[in-house]
């Protein structure tokens, strides 16, 4: 019994330290960004599409403009994650990105995306609805300027309470040579 308790103590104190090192290298990467808090466009949540296209209007912009993020958080679930999943560049092995928050999210992209310019566009999207429940399937397309920096598919989770439509989830993987994005997904609509 001893024994497990010293094992709990040091296990406790190597999360506890792991947490707090995780936290301040977090806190050096990412600045708070302020998300004002306003209502839904009705426009925005009316439909499966129209929120799936919100959200690709309010984080997108030019070099400099700040992005939506009061419109976009409009649109998300108070619970949202988001995971890009996929290999890493670097290294090939699978490690999925998770944001456990809305606010992790935007407090770890909003300056890039600013720098950058980086506008998010679909290039042609497929929904799966019930009653109260959607998927939005989209293959995407990313740039800063003009060049493309990034092509892929997104899913996004859906329900509706009655009144509008909510993003619970998104998770997207990059386009490889491997895993290109499927014909059904590249046309415009």
């Amino acid at each position: 019994m001893e024994k497990r308790l010293i094992a709990w103590k040091y296990l406790s104190f190597a999360v506890v330290f792991a947490t707090a090192i995780g936290a301040l290298s977090q806190s050096h990467t990412s600045k708070h960004v302020k998300i004002p808090v306003i209502h839904a466009r009705p426009d925005d949540v009316s439909s499966p599409e129209a929120i799936v296209r919100a959200t690709f209007d309010a984080q997108s912009g030019p070099v400099g403009m700040p992005r939506q993020w009061g419109r976009d958080r409009s649109l998300y679930d108070p619970n949202t994650i988001s995971v890009a999943a996929g290999p890493e560049p670097s290294t090939g092995t699978l490690k999925p990105r998770r944001w456990i928050s809305y606010q992790q999210y935007v407090d770890e992209l909003d300056a890039y995306l600013v720098k950058t310019g980086f506008v998010d566009q679909p290039l042609g999207c497929v929904t799966n609805k019930r009653a109260y429940v959607a998927t939005v399937t989209c293959g995407y397309e990313a740039r800063e300027g003009s060049k493309v920096v990034e092509r892929g598919v997104d899913i996004f989770q859906l329900y509706s309470d009655g009144k509008r439509w909510w993003i619970l989830s998104v998770v997207w993987d990059k386009e490889s040579p491997d895993n290109p994005i499927p014909p059904e997904l590249l046309g415009r609509k």
